[in-house]
């Protein structure tokens, strides 16, 4: 058996691990689902009204406001889920599994392989569920079959992104408690960018961040294909910002696994 086959097999070993920890621990999908939830239900039926005159004028309402904040919430899930990635790496490599691991004759990386995709399903199972909420709601996308298949490319590109880069937190944390609060900081790019409101709204230089930061351009794809508002160059842009953390987080991340496991 060659090489790529061994890497093949042990990575699908270690995701079945990942998906029966899952499996074991529902409330840990139900809470990464939770909060999103919780913001989207406070967001278009508290804040909704108010917000959504503001972007339609007399005819807007919460009606425009969930269609307008339901992709950030989407991104919030996976900045949320990010967290859970990050802990559940650092729990493996303190307490001890990674080092039996180590002796073992498996590839190396499939350690990581496995808690990467197994990450990924478990946030797409997460934004289903925001999802499904926001169409209850009243979320109208007017998005055909292509476009809703392009905005879940997109997403999936942007969670394998930021999976790895929760990876390499959770790799660099030395306890289980800052591995939960590293990668906390990106909670508030939804917040910081188009997610909730417009960024010409903002002060100046609030706004020259929220056009810039990696979020904003990603929302702005998935209200264009979603909602059949225009594009521009934020897909080039959000597809370039997802390759940079992608390559980032996993070189980092293999750095970081490869060094002296002493820890």
């Amino acid at each position: 058996m060659s090489t790529i086959s061994f890497a093949t097999r042990d990575s699908a070993t270690m995701l079945r691990r990942n998906l029966r920890h899952m499996l074991r621990y529902p409330s840990m999908t139900l809470m990464l689902a939770g909060m999103p939830v919780v913001f989207l239900l406070i967001f278009v039926y508290v804040f909704g009204g108010t917000l959504g005159a503001g972007l339609g004028g007399v005819s807007g309402g919460r009606a425009e406001y969930v269609n307008y904040v339901t992709p950030g919430i989407v991104l919030m899930t996976i900045a949320g889920a990010a967290t859970g990635t990050a802990v559940s790496v650092a729990m493996d490599m303190t307490e001890g599994i990674v080092g039996r691991f180590r002796t073992m004759a498996i590839s190396r990386a499939s350690v990581l392989t496995g808690h990467v995709v197994g990450s990924v399903i478990q946030t797409l199972l997460s934004m289903a569920i925001v999802v499904g909420v926001a169409l209850l709601i009243g979320f109208r996308p007017t998005a055909g079959p292509v476009e809703w298949v392009e905005a879940t490319g997109m997403l999936t590109l942007l969670v394998l992104s930021l999976t790895w880069l929760s990876v390499a937190l959770g790799l660099v944390s030395k306890t289980v408690e800052s591995a939960s609060n590293a990668p906390m900081p990106l909670m508030l790019l939804p917040f910081l960018g188009s997610g909730f409101v417009p960024t010409d709204s903002m002060p100046t230089g609030l706004r020259w961040f929220a056009e810039y930061q990696p979020f904003t351009p990603v929302i702005d794809t998935l209200r264009g294909l979603l909602l059949g508002t225009s594009i521009g160059n934020s897909a080039i842009l959000a597809t370039a910002w997802c390759a940079a953390i992608t390559l980032v987080g996993y070189l980092w991340s293999k750095k970081l696994f490869n060094r002296d496991p002493s820890r």
